[in-house]
């Protein structure tokens, strides 16, 4: 039976569904300590002293405690070709002399129960001396801003150039038309339904941390680093994680002390994050402020687009944050379409908020939602048809490389347009528009693109193994925090063993486990993670050959495989996988210097990108009186390249377009401007999509296999996060053009909304 390529359902969910799932907050640990955070209430002050003469019966460490046992900053790890060095200013775990953010930590509080635990946080005194706090990008870079780091002058972390500034400059100057557009992308929190947690243990001078994540040995290796230790000394590992999106892709300063507390105290100490302070003191995504503009000539062609942003990164550099509206934003710049002259700058701002970091797309949905919105801009100022401006600038199907250097693969991306046009019967949109004015009401219809670049990380580590009963053991260096690892991995497997696929277990997610290996982020698992699986079961099977051909005394070369047997070419003499694993394990049986054990392991030392593109239509109704958008048809026409489950890729889709969905319509992280105080802490202020939110999110997976790895894959875990936005926002435009109204910044509220409808 053959596996790949088929909708299994996903074999996880039945322990999910019926209420088996493990997760951090379920791991029982005797005699373990309960860990409360004590956060800042200011956005920017200097701390005089913390008191803590009150606390009873709990335990409370602080910056000092932690400076005095040599553990360092929280580290940020982007590498950026900077016009001039980055600035990185330390972050300590625990506040040290200033506050620059709500939420900040200032002091880790343990007791017996978490309810101790709290009650000593409140009774700790911190004497503050409040500071002008700055929380938007361009103020902070303003002249006169209240300055956050000294080593920072004006609070510009880094400036970043990539392109052609001569090409630029040319094309600009012999344009037909200039297409300018100002767009803001909102700032937005991740809010994965389990929140951050860890249980953190030291014993026999070695840490052990179980937390909820998205790649324990990069972790483990920023933990040494922050520890001054050897990374043996840390063991990391993660049960079922309840989504990450980017966010739990990090370290974060609660686990750390934990770690510290652990040590200190020789017992477990338990952590878990309550709701506002996941709003508060996790990370955001986005927050990018664009000045924008798209040069075409006579003919309608684009000759030349240039972007210049100032991206928010909060108070501190998180740990990729730099590396998503720089590195990551240029590789999808453009998008889909050849435009041979691209520049782009780039001004990071450091402002008195939570710092950003990589979600759902990291870069790319900020690249393409500029693109997208221009094209659209430009379609109105042209009068002429959204869709067949975009068919007449796409990109070649075939490989090219783009204006910023990325060699993009090929794709179908002309045909998932003509797909698109059928598939969301735009035809008959007219109809559908004439039929919402008879009740008063705007129909507008949004066409947009997109072009991934998904890789994370390059290289991959995996191993498979036999064990005597003629199951499969099979590790990947990936790590699901929700994607169905542990159906597609073995679907993978199963068909190169020719094992049913119950037969094959999943393993990851532990540093004793697995020797290597760069967790999930980029859309990256199956391209990076399924290739190196395939080395891992080649190699395995490569052995099992030898082994095989010694104990059926025959020639390696005469042997055929299939249905996990090796079978001597002309005859009925075989031995199975099973037999071929219990003879493994006897040195007596095996070719003469052949080690025990049926087993492999493999790095995938790729670095290649693969390039997941489609093109999405949608329809927004908006309400007249009130200013209220409702999202009334949705149509994705998307390629995947080479399908291994169709039905998670499609789920995987959904689910982005949702994220998607909600930045344009209903998502906002919002700060006072002036206290700098988080407004929108908590659901009652932060509206996420709900199921009445969206209609039908019709999904066409229209592949092209890549030849970027042998399963001709690509990543599809951010892709609708990266497409809908535009999509939604260019609908939205196209209602409110009918009135002569303009399209307010996302997230389009109804206030925005009525607004723009009622100048």
């Amino acid at each position: 039976m053959t596996y790949s390529g088929r909708s299994l359902r996903r074999v996880e969910d039945a322990r999910f569904l019926s209420g088996q799932g493990r997760y951090v907050a379920d791991i029982d640990a005797a005699g373990a300590l309960h860990a409360v955070v004590l956060r800042s209430p200011h956005a920017h002050a200097a701390i005089r002293a913390v008191d803590t003469r009150a606390v009873r019966d709990a335990m409370v460490l602080t910056a000092a405690d932690l400076d005095g046992e040599g553990i360092g900053p929280l580290p940020c790890v982007s590498v950026l070709a900077s016009v001039r060095p980055m600035s990185v200013p330390d972050r300590p775990v625990l506040a040290r002399g200033r506050v620059r953010h709500v939420g900040q930590p200032v002091a880790f509080v343990l007791a017996e129960t978490e309810a101790a635990a709290r009650d000593a946080a409140e009774a700790i005194e911190v004497d503050y001396d409040p500071l002008p706090a700055v929380v938007d990008g361009a103020a902070a870079l303003a002249p006169g801003a209240p300055q956050i780091w000294p080593e920072a002058p004006g609070n510009e972390a880094f400036r970043f150039e990539k392109g052609d500034r001569a090409a630029i400059d040319a094309a600009f100057a012999a344009a037909a038309r200039i297409v300018s557009l100002d767009l803001f992308n909102n700032r937005v929190h991740a809010l994965p339904l389990e929140p951050r947690a860890c249980l953190a243990r030291f014993a026999d001078g070695r840490f052990d941390l179980t937390y909820t994540g998205m790649g324990v040995h990069g972790a483990r290796r920023q933990l040494a680093s922050i520890f001054g230790l050897p990374e043996a000394a840390f063991h990391l590992s993660c049960p079922d994680v309840g989504g990450g999106f980017g966010a739990k892709n990090l370290v974060f300063a609660e686990y750390v002390a934990a770690l510290a507390a652990a040590r200190r105290t020789g017992r477990p100490v338990r952590w878990v994050a309550g709701a506002s302070e996941e709003f508060a003191a996790s990370v955001h995504g986005r927050d990018l402020r664009a000045r924008a503009r798209l040069a075409l000539d006579a003919a309608g062609r684009f000759t030349g687009l240039e972007v210049e942003t100032v991206a928010a990164m909060g108070a501190y550099l998180s740990a990729v944050g730099p590396h998503c509206p720089t590195n990551a934003f240029s590789t999808a710049m453009g998008g889909v379409y050849a435009i041979p002259a691209m520049h782009l700058v780039v001004r990071g701002a450091f402002t008195n908020t939570l710092p950003v970091d990589a979600y759902r797309g990291a870069g790319k949905p900020e690249a393409n939602y500029i693109v997208e919105r221009l094209v659209d801009a430009a379609a109105r100022e042209l009068h002429t048809d959204p869709a067949a401006l975009r068919a007449l600038n796409m990109m070649a199907d075939a490989p090219g490389v783009t204006a910023m250097g990325m060699k993009v693969d090929g794709g179908r991306f002309g045909a998932n347009l003509e797909v698109l046009a059928r598939a969301s019967d735009a035809e008959g949109f007219p109809a559908r528009r004439a039929e919402a004015a008879t009740r008063g009401a705007l129909l507008g219809r949004g066409v947009a693109c997109f072009l991934e670049t998904a890789r994370g990380a390059p290289g991959e580590w995996a191993s498979a193994r036999i064990d005597p009963d003629g199951s499969a053991i099979i590790a990947v260096g990936t790590h699901s925090n929700g994607q169905g690892h542990e159906t597609s991995f073995p679907q993978v497997a199963a068909d190169r063993l020719g094992l049913a696929i119950d037969r094959v277990r999943f393993l990851q997610a532990d540093t004793d486990l697995l020797s290597n290996g760069h967790g999930h982020g980029g859309a990256r698992s199956l391209h990076m993670g399924g290739h190196a699986l395939v080395l891992a079961v080649d190699a395995l099977l490569a052995r099992a050959r030898a082994i095989a051909a010694h104990l059926l005394q025959s020639d390696p070369a005469e042997l055929t495989f299939a249905e996990g047997r090796f079978v001597v070419r002309g005859s009925d003499r075989f031995v199975d996988l099973a037999g071929i694993a219990r003879a493994a394990a006897d040195p007596a049986s095996l070719p003469e210097g052949m080690e025990p054990g049926l087993l492999a392991e493999a790095h995938n030392a790729s670095d290649l990108v693969t390039f997941p593109n489609g093109c999405q239509a949608a329809e927004v109704e908006i309400d007249r009186d009130t200013g209220l958008a409702r999202l009334t048809r949705y149509t994705a026409v998307d390629d995947y390249g080479r399908l291994v489950n169709p039905l998670v890729t499609a789920g995987q889709v959904q689910g982005g377009l949702a994220q998607g969905i909600g930045q344009a319509l209903l998502e906002d992280i919002v700060y006072d401007c002036d206290s700098g105080q988080l407004l929108t802490g908590s659901l009652m202020d932060y509206a996420l999509p709900r199921a009445d939110d969206l209609p039908d999110l019709d999904v066409l997976l229209e592949g092209t296999p890549t030849a970027a790895n042998p399963l001709g894959v690509k990543g599809v875990g951010q892709a609708g996060a990266i497409a809908a936005p535009q999509v939604v926002m260019n609908a939205i435009a196209d209602a409110l053009a009918a009135v002569g109204a303009t399209p307010p910044d996302m997230p389009a509220t109804p206030e925005k909304l009525w607004r723009a409808l009622n100048p």
